[in-house]
Protein backbone atom coordinates (compact mmCIF):
# COMPACT_ATOMS: atom_id res chain seq x y z
CA UNK A 1 0.00 0.00 0.00
CA UNK A 2 2.84 2.54 0.63
CA UNK A 3 6.07 2.68 -0.69
CA UNK A 4 8.49 3.95 1.68
CA UNK A 5 12.55 5.12 1.42
CA UNK A 6 14.76 5.59 4.14
CA UNK A 7 17.58 8.25 4.27
CA UNK A 8 20.43 9.05 6.51
CA UNK A 9 20.42 12.56 5.43
CA UNK A 10 18.83 14.82 7.71
CA UNK A 11 15.13 15.92 7.18
CA UNK A 12 16.45 19.26 6.03
CA UNK A 13 18.54 18.05 3.05
CA UNK A 14 15.72 15.45 2.13
CA UNK A 15 13.13 17.93 1.24
CA UNK A 16 15.37 20.11 -0.43
CA UNK A 17 16.71 17.37 -2.69
CA UNK A 18 12.88 16.14 -2.75
CA UNK A 19 12.17 19.47 -4.51
CA UNK A 20 14.96 19.37 -7.19
CA UNK A 21 14.12 15.70 -8.06
CA UNK A 22 10.24 16.56 -8.19
CA UNK A 23 11.44 19.19 -10.97
CA UNK A 24 13.94 16.93 -12.67
CA UNK A 25 11.11 14.49 -13.38
CA UNK A 26 8.50 17.40 -14.36
CA UNK A 27 6.23 17.41 -11.60
CA UNK A 28 5.31 20.20 -9.58
CA UNK A 29 5.49 20.87 -5.88
CA UNK A 30 1.99 22.50 -5.06
CA UNK A 31 2.52 22.80 -1.57
CA UNK A 32 4.34 21.75 1.41
CA UNK A 33 2.32 21.19 4.47
CA UNK A 34 4.50 21.56 7.96
CA UNK A 35 2.67 19.80 9.37
CA UNK A 36 4.43 20.44 13.40
CA UNK A 37 4.17 24.12 12.22
CA UNK A 38 0.68 23.66 11.78
CA UNK A 39 -0.17 21.85 15.11
CA UNK A 40 1.73 24.26 17.21
CA UNK A 41 -0.34 26.84 15.06
CA UNK A 42 -3.87 25.30 16.19
CA UNK A 43 -2.11 25.16 19.80
CA UNK A 44 -1.61 21.35 19.68
CA UNK A 45 1.39 20.52 20.70
CA UNK A 46 3.39 18.06 18.58
CA UNK A 47 7.07 17.38 18.97
CA UNK A 48 8.04 15.34 15.66
CA UNK A 49 8.92 16.92 12.01
CA UNK A 50 6.84 15.89 9.14
CA UNK A 51 6.46 17.94 5.67
CA UNK A 52 3.74 16.40 3.36
CA UNK A 53 4.54 17.23 -0.24
CA UNK A 54 1.69 17.80 -2.97
CA UNK A 55 3.06 16.88 -6.05
CA UNK A 56 2.02 16.57 -9.45
CA UNK A 57 2.50 15.90 -13.09
CA UNK A 58 -0.26 18.22 -14.93
CA UNK A 59 -0.20 15.96 -17.99
CA UNK A 60 -0.84 12.60 -16.10
CA UNK A 61 -3.47 14.50 -13.64
CA UNK A 62 -5.11 15.64 -17.24
CA UNK A 63 -5.25 12.03 -18.26
CA UNK A 64 -6.97 10.58 -14.98
CA UNK A 65 -9.35 13.45 -14.05
CA UNK A 66 -10.58 13.68 -18.12
CA UNK A 67 -11.46 9.70 -17.73
CA UNK A 68 -12.94 9.98 -14.10
CA UNK A 69 -13.38 13.26 -11.99
CA UNK A 70 -14.09 11.91 -8.93
CA UNK A 71 -10.40 10.58 -8.75
CA UNK A 72 -9.34 14.30 -7.89
CA UNK A 73 -10.43 13.33 -4.45
CA UNK A 74 -7.05 11.55 -4.68
CA UNK A 75 -4.99 14.47 -5.93
CA UNK A 76 -2.63 15.73 -6.28
CA UNK A 77 0.20 12.80 -4.94
CA UNK A 78 1.22 13.17 -1.45
CA UNK A 79 4.76 12.24 -0.42
CA UNK A 80 5.57 12.15 3.31
CA UNK A 81 9.07 13.59 4.78
CA UNK A 82 9.58 12.31 8.56
CA UNK A 83 12.00 11.50 11.43
CA UNK A 84 11.79 7.90 12.51
CA UNK A 85 14.47 6.05 14.56
CA UNK A 86 17.35 8.33 13.82
CA UNK A 87 16.34 7.68 9.98
CA UNK A 88 14.70 10.17 7.90
CA UNK A 89 11.32 8.33 5.84
CA UNK A 90 9.63 9.20 2.77
CA UNK A 91 6.39 7.67 2.20
CA UNK A 92 3.43 7.54 -0.57
CA UNK A 93 0.54 6.16 -0.97
CA UNK A 94 1.17 3.53 -3.98
CA UNK A 95 -0.76 5.39 -6.83
CA UNK A 96 -1.31 2.03 -8.72
CA UNK A 97 -3.29 1.04 -4.66
CA UNK A 98 -4.91 4.36 -5.12
CA UNK A 99 -6.53 3.78 -8.62
CA UNK A 100 -8.05 0.62 -7.57
CA UNK A 101 -10.46 2.34 -5.42
CA UNK A 102 -11.85 3.87 -8.27
CA UNK A 103 -14.15 1.69 -11.48
CA UNK A 104 -11.19 2.89 -14.07
CA UNK A 105 -9.27 -0.24 -14.71
CA UNK A 106 -8.25 1.94 -17.65
CA UNK A 107 -5.91 4.07 -16.03
CA UNK A 108 -3.81 0.91 -14.25
CA UNK A 109 -1.21 2.12 -16.98
CA UNK A 110 -1.56 5.73 -15.85
CA UNK A 111 -0.84 4.72 -12.42
CA UNK A 112 1.93 2.69 -12.54
CA UNK A 113 4.12 5.36 -14.60
CA UNK A 114 3.44 7.83 -12.27
CA UNK A 115 3.99 4.93 -9.23
CA UNK A 116 7.56 4.43 -11.04
CA UNK A 117 8.26 8.06 -11.10
CA UNK A 118 7.16 9.06 -7.57
CA UNK A 119 9.91 6.17 -6.81
CA UNK A 120 12.21 7.49 -8.74
CA UNK A 121 12.13 10.94 -7.04
CA UNK A 122 11.96 9.58 -3.72
CA UNK A 123 14.95 7.29 -4.24
CA UNK A 124 16.97 10.23 -5.81
CA UNK A 125 15.96 12.68 -2.71
CA UNK A 126 17.30 9.85 -0.27
CA UNK A 127 20.61 9.06 -1.94
CA UNK A 128 23.52 10.27 0.13
CA UNK A 129 24.97 11.81 -2.93
CA UNK A 130 22.58 13.85 -4.05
Amino acid sequence: MLHIVKSSKPLERVARDLEAAVTRHKFGVLGVHDLKAKMVEKGVSFARECRVFEVCNPHQASRVLEANLSISTALPCRISVYEEDGQTVLATIKPTRMIDLYSTPELKGVAQEVEATLARIMDEAARKDS
